[in-house]
């Protein structure tokens, strides 16, 4: 056997860890210097020694091998993965790290429905492992947290104090420990403050003044400004006060940055600085999280068409496979060729539901009155097809009009009527409402579909309309838990909201209410 297997696997599964443990005391100190650091990151991180036995993981990693620390530590690594990954890689990346410091490779988990990525790097006292998903929607997801990661950061770390407020509500939703720490407020108070707690009484109205957009509509320039700030305990400080219009976590908002006089070794020149390069690394994580978008559009495409062509391709060959040796499969076999159908149908159905997501905010159409009673005539009409031997009744207010995108309004009617069709579906007697009544805001319309299906615990209504949330079994009634998501995600569009209510689980009724005045504005 190879050098690497000698190294690396030294217990046989079961055995006991203390061969692997004998030198970790000596070697854990100085790889773990800035340990607590590694569970910032999306990666999981284990620590191996020579022997190739484990010293210590983070908690992403112990998530990914799906074991605790005690139960792991001090065993072989390739006796931790499961055998099928451990024959098929663990040679190949001996010879590997015989000639490199570093090798990756990629694997099913098994039993799992996801790839991750292994990468092995040398290290003085042994070796590196890194794990982390390789799935391209997860790449994407972990550059979007990082970039976040980092701003926030910069934020945190700031030696000023900064606070950042919403320009419309002029509630306070950021600030950094400076902040806190300069006004002797907790960061919990903090959070449920207007703007204008920190100024003394009306002073703050003048700061919004000059926030306001000049007579040709261009916003005013940051500028250094002698102010005075109210701290907690009420004394009144003299500072200089700068801020910035930003777009932060989605809200059109302004970072406020302050020095305090009575510390003059943050200099003017240093101040302003800061306050660029903290703007600076705003508006470049702006520009990766666009990067990020049209990565994420990049890869939808790519999901609508390489994708779909392999599982209509692979829906073919166990169609033909079912079609042409029946007669040779057993039971089992055709059972088997049942379930590779039904697999590839449900994934071919998530396939679409995941693009429709991610691809809603490209589907807005010019905004005008929609008469949603012709489109849900349509849609139902599909779903008798559908389903020929089911008797619903179908009650339709004779006018059902909204103000809002056709394309999405469309799709988020066909997301309610298939919900109500299938959760109907163990009715004799079926029934299915769709109406609109007034809002409780003033301009407000909201659409209704009721029915009087299985309904579900009202205790679970806060997850209804939460990606891949489900509250029945898919064996009863199949799906994948995206539909309401995409209703949810419609009504944020137009600056609408999303409920369902349910009675002892007999029935149910979901709302979606859109801002009418808001629309037409659109």
């Amino acid at each position: 056997m190879s050098r690497f297997l000698d190294k690396f696997r030294i217990n046989p599964k079961g055995s006991s860890p203390d061969a692997c443990q004998q030198d970790a005391s000596s070697v854990l100190p100085s790889i773990q210097q800035g340990w607590g650091f590694l569970d910032m990151t999306l990666d999981g991180i284990v620590l191996l020694d020579q022997k190739g036995c484990i010293l210590d993981a983070n908690d992403r990693a112990l998530e990914f091998l799906h074991s605790a620390l005690t139960a792991v530590s001090g065993f072989d690594i390739w006796d931790v993965v499961s055998q099928e990954i451990a024959e098929q890689n663990q040679e190949s990346t001996q010879q590997a790290l015989d000639t490199s410091a570093q090798y990756s490779f990629i694997a099913q988990q098994n039993f799992e429905n996801n790839w991750l990525e292994y990468t092995f790097r040398k290290h003085p006292q042994g070796y590196v492992l890194n794990l982390r998903e390789a799935g391209s929607t997860q790449r994407l997801q972990r550059l979007l947290e990082d970039s976040k990661r980092y701003n926030q950061l910069i934020f945190e770390a700031n030696p000023n104090a900064m606070w950042v407020f919403d320009l419309t509500t002029l509630r306070i939703f950021a600030v950094n420990q400076a902040a806190v720490k300069f006004y002797g407020i907790p960061r919990k108070v903090f959070m449920t403050l207007g703007m204008d707690a920190l100024f003394p009484e009306g002073e703050g109205v003048e700061l919004l003044s000059s926030l306001r957009p000049s007579t040709d509509g261009k916003e005013t320039q940051s500028e250094m400004r002698l102010c005075r700030q109210k701290k907690m305990d009420g004394k009144q400080v003299l500072v200089e006060l700068a801020w910035s219009h930003v777009k932060w976590d989605g809200h059109q908002a302004v970072l406020v940055t302050l020095a305090d006089l009575s510390d003059r070794h943050f200099a003017d020149n240093t101040l302003k600085s800061a306050n660029t390069e903290l703007t600076q690394a705003l508006l470049a994580q702006q520009d990766e999280l666009k990067n990020v978008r049209n990565d994420l559009l990049a890869f939808t495409q790519a999901v609508s068409s390489d994708l779909q062509d392999s599982l209509h391709v692979a829906h073919g060959f166990a169609a033909r496979l079912a079609e042409k040796y029946s007669l040779v499969l057993d039971d089992q076999g055709r059972h088997y060729v049942r379930r590779i159908q039904a697999s590839i149908s449900q994934l071919a159905r998530l396939v679409d539901d995941l693009r429709t997501l991610a691809q809603l905010p490209l589907r807005n159409s010019a905004v005008e009155a929609v008469d949603l009673v012709p489109i849900c005539q349509s849609l139902i009409a599909g779903l008798r097809k559908r389903d020929p031997t089911r008797n619903v009744t179908i009650e339709m207010t004779e006018s059902l009009v909204l103000v809002g995108h056709k394309n999405l309004l469309t799709t988020a009617l066909s997301c309610l009527l298939e919900n109500a069709w299938k959760f109907t579906s163990k009715k004799p007697e079926a029934w299915i409402k769709i109406g609109v009544q007034p809002g409780k805001a003033v301009g407000e319309l909201v659409l209704v579909v009721a029915d009087n299906g299985v309904g579900f615990d009202p205790v679970y209504s806060g997850n209804l309309f939460t990606a891949f949330q489900r509250l029945h079994s898919s064996a009863d009634f199949p799906g994948n838990g995206l539909g309401l998501a995409i209703i949810k995600r419609v009504a944020q569009i137009h600056g609408g909201t999303v409920w369902a209510e349910s009675a002892d689980k007999i029935g149910a009724s979901f709302f979606m209410a859109l801002p009418q005045a808001a629309a037409n504005a659109a």
